[in-house]
């Protein structure tokens, strides 16, 4: 992994996570033998036989390196089905599909071990509730080399409606001008709901891969919060007419 791709090592990335020197010695074999041999079968018993998982324009999906993904948050799992049903088995093959992730501090770094556990799922530790500008910075640093899935919301939707984003990924976007995939995730909040630690069974997932958004006549306005919340905006309006694409699909059998 080069300086590029790991920014730890030119100094401590947000939130306080440092990894030492044996950890980033280790962490390119320890990472593909984790999120590619041990993860996977985990994944796809919880949501292809525990679970019933469908998606739905995945011909759609871009396999190209600054490839930003924004989806709706339902759950504290909602990753792990987006990043396996949209590009595993390729991502085992071609590292930089492996997609980035935002991660709260306060609740996916809040030990030793824990912390060890998420680096290795390419996670980057955000300041819950607060600007951090330095994730920001983290973000786009990455996102140029490889793949990135955020969730504007912020936090996740107690009904499962689709809720306005936040300006941060729109200023991620402003920075590297990546192609923005928005991607539709439903079931998850029956999956694992709020205030539950175990997953149940016998639900239904879809999982919805939309065109890529157009957001160049808002880009060339400037670069400014107001304009990135534009952008996000246009995202999560898009995001949420998927949502409703599904609820027909789910009609219609």
């Amino acid at each position: 992994m080069s300086d590029r791709e790991d920014p730890t090592r030119r100094g401590a990335p947000a939130g306080g996570y440092t990894p030492g020197p044996i950890t980033r010695w280790s962490t390119p074999v320890t990472r593909w033998i984790i999120t590619n041999v041990v993860a996977p079968p985990c994944v796809f018993l919880l949501f292809s036989l525990l679970n019933r998982t469908r998606v739905y324009g995945r011909r759609r999906l871009l396999h190209a390196r600054n490839t930003l993904i924004l989806a709706n948050h339902q759950s504290m799992m909602d990753s792990f089905p987006i990043a396996y049903f949209l590009f595993y088995p390729e991502k085992a093959f071609r590292p930089h599909l492996a997609p980035w992730n935002a991660a709260a501090t306060e609740n996916f770094f809040k030990s030793p071990l824990l912390a060890w556990i998420f680096h290795q799922f390419k996670c980057i530790p955000v300041r819950q509730g607060r600007r951090d500008p330095k994730a920001l910075l983290r973000s786009a640093r990455v996102l140029r080399e490889g793949t990135m899935m955020l969730f504007p919301e912020g936090t996740r939707s107690r009904d499962g409606r689709v809720g306005r984003g936040r300006p941060g990924a729109g200023m991620v976007i402003l920075q590297t001008g990546p192609a923005v995939i928005p991607v539709t995730i439903d079931g998850m909040d029956r999956i694992l709901p709020i205030g539950t630690r175990l997953p149940r069974i016998g639900q239904r997932l879809s999982i919805y891969i939309g065109r890529p958004i157009a957001y160049r006549d808002l880009a060339a306005q400037g670069h400014s919060r107001e304009i990135a919340q534009r952008i996000v905006d246009r995202v999560m309006d898009r995001i949420s007419f998927q949502r409703r694409v599904l609820s027909r699909l789910h009609r219609t059998g």
